[in-house]
């Protein structure tokens, strides 16, 4: 997803960054019973937390030891 594409999905939800709710399907979903965070998500909280999430905008990737 695009940065101007999210920019404009964030404007019409509560932002998780500030504090917000977290909503299921926007800001994350569920999968084998694990949070797995959006690309929404990672666009509101506005930083990389270098955990290599699978929908990190920021570009990082955990490298292989």
């Amino acid at each position: 997803m695009h940065l101007e594409k999210l920019s404009q999905q964030a404007e019409n939800v509560p932002n998780a960054a500030v504090g917000a709710v977290l909503l299921e399907g926007i800001h994350y979903y569920l999968e084998n019973g694990r949070w797995v965070f959006t690309e929404l998500y990672h666009f509101q909280r506005g930083y990389c937390c270098r955990s290599g999430c699978r929908h990190c905008i920021y570009g990082f990737k955990k490298s292989a030891l």
